[in-house]
């Protein structure tokens, strides 16, 4: 294999759309997109490549939540994709549903957002505003100890995931909002939507 095919945010758009019908779940993986593109850029990085991964990491969750990411595999692989950006897109699920361990700094941070933007995309829809502009990681930490708040935010991955990636959880909190304030219209998390 001499060229090898380098999906760009077009193609793995389109493959969310085919493959996830959820609103919610389309713009979860619009959330990861941001901030995987967020972090790629302080880390000097591509922010394509970590905003593609992150675009896809739930691929077949909707279709397929039973089997995730097994499904994600076949498609990317049928795709063409290379085997080092399913890897990381398979390293989200590490311990869950996957025995994928993140190994890259690209894959820390994914494994430790994914679950992360949701908790922050609750604490925003609670507020007020309904907006990430005024939301803060104070706001986010004060809703990280009510465990009945959502619930399905795997708390014990995300602080795994900071340790991982060296971060306090505070800075991965604020740093995750700021990636996901870049998409906050299209997340419906700018204060317009009631």
């Amino acid at each position: 294999m001499t060229d090898q095919h380098i999906p760009d945010r077009d193609e793995a758009l389109a493959l969310v759309y085919k493959h996830i019908h959820d609103e919610n779940l389309r713009r979860h993986s619009l959330s990861v997109e941001a901030v995987m593109r967020h972090f790629a850029v302080q880390d000097g990085d591509d922010p394509e490549k970590w905003g593609v991964i992150g675009l896809v990491h739930d691929l077949d969750w909707e279709e397929h939540p039973e089997e995730h990411c097994v499904y994600t595999r076949r498609w990317l692989q049928d795709a063409g994709w290379p085997e080092d950006y399913i890897h990381a897109v398979l390293s989200h699920a590490w311990g869950m549903c996957t025995d994928v361990e993140p190994v890259l700094r690209m894959e820390k941070v994914l494994y430790t957002i994914d679950e992360l933007t949701g908790l922050i995309t609750a604490t925003a829809l609670v507020r007020p505003s309904r907006s990430l502009h005024d939301l803060n990681a104070k706001s986010v930490k004060k809703k990280w100890k009510e465990k009945s708040f959502a619930a399905g935010a795997n708390r014990e991955v995300i602080a795994q995931g900071a340790e991982m990636i060296g971060m306090e959880l505070s800075e991965v909190i604020d740093q995750t909002i700021q990636g996901m304030r870049s998409a906050a219209r299209e997340l419906g998390l700018d204060g317009t939507e009631s």
